[in-house]
């Protein structure tokens, strides 16, 4: 998820950290709280909610020293009780003149630009962003701890062309699994599809993983989207053989959800080893598992 600009502080060689919090803040303008009482611009009472620490928005309790200097509660540990500005001892007092200021103010999303119109309150504004509908999803490949997010747009040419993930057309699958050594799953066997059907995005997970003593076998479909979106559709998996075969029906998964929050709920799939083996038909010596399966939009309910 995108996170708000940080200043990030560095320790230079020779100082400690205290120290190279100071050089830090001095280097910027601080107004302080007396300043509050003759705030006007907008922008003013942003600055004045910007703790000169870590240029982050400050929260309750927002400290500050007898000069009138604030900090955010989180950098105040940091600079060990001394007023990063002017060096005077920090004590313990509240800054509460500041803390009624950001309680009047309503700012709009970080989002907006991603097409977010909410105006929130200040101090609803972290618990907002957090849930908010417009923030960038997170790559949704399980290979490896990929840190890309954007829109979905951006996320399936990403898939496409940076995870080389297979891409399909159609709301039916046919997928083969072979695996010579069906005892080893050391290495996260695993596979992502994704399919493009109903205008709308799903990724396919296969793979392997251990489950108390003995490796099993999980498929899970996942929604390019929000989860109340995703609960306009369903799907099935199926796998099977020498007569016999499982079948699974579901609501697709947001990729909200990570990967493995999905995978450890157990939320799709699950072939125990024995199974499989025996879906393999042979010697089962080696895993050989055709997984089938369709997406379909569910009907609206036009009951009253």
């Amino acid at each position: 998820m995108e996170s708000d600009s940080v200043d990030c502080v560095s320790l230079a060689d020779g100082l400690d950290e205290e120290e190279e919090v100071a050089q830090h803040v001095s280097s910027k303008p601080h107004t302080g709280v007396s300043a509050v009482a003759g705030v006007a611009p907008e922008t003013s009472v942003h600055e004045l909610l910007e703790c000169p620490v870590c240029a982050n928005s400050m929260y309750p309790p927002i400290h500050q020293c007898r000069n009138g200097h604030t900090l955010c509660s989180t950098c105040k540990s940091r600079v060990h009780n001394r007023c990063p500005t002017c060096r005077q001892e920090l004590g313990d007092i509240r800054c509460l003149a500041l803390e009624k200021v950001a309680e009047s103010l309503q700012l709009p999303c970080k989002y907006n630009s991603l097409g977010c119109s909410e105006i929130i309150p200040y101090y609803s504004k972290i618990k907002h962003e957090a849930q908010c509908n417009f923030r960038p999803y997170g790559c949704p490949y399980a290979g490896s701890e990929c840190s890309i997010v954007g829109d979905i747009p951006s996320l399936v040419a990403h898939l496409r062309d940076d995870h080389k993930v297979d891409m399909h057309t159609g709301c039916t699958f046919n997928h083969r699994y072979v695996k010579s050594n069906p005892r080893e799953v050391e290495n996260a066997t695993w596979m992502l599809t994704v399919f493009y059907c109903f205008g709308e995005y799903f990724c396919l997970h296969f793979e392997a993983f251990q489950l108390g003593m003995a490796p099993v076998y999980m498929a899970f479909l996942r929604f390019m989207g929000d989860e109340n979106d995703a609960r306009n559709f369903s799907y099935s998996l199926e796998v099977g053989g020498n007569g016999r075969k499982l079948i699974w029906e579901g609501t697709p998964r947001s990729i909200r959800d990570g990967h493995r929050k999905v995978r450890d709920s157990h939320d799709g799939l699950i072939i125990q080893r024995n199974m499989a083996l025996f879906f393999s038909g042979g010697d089962r010596k080696e895993l050989k598992l055709r997984v089938t399966g369709r997406i379909w939009k569910e009907q609206p309910n036009t009951d009253s």
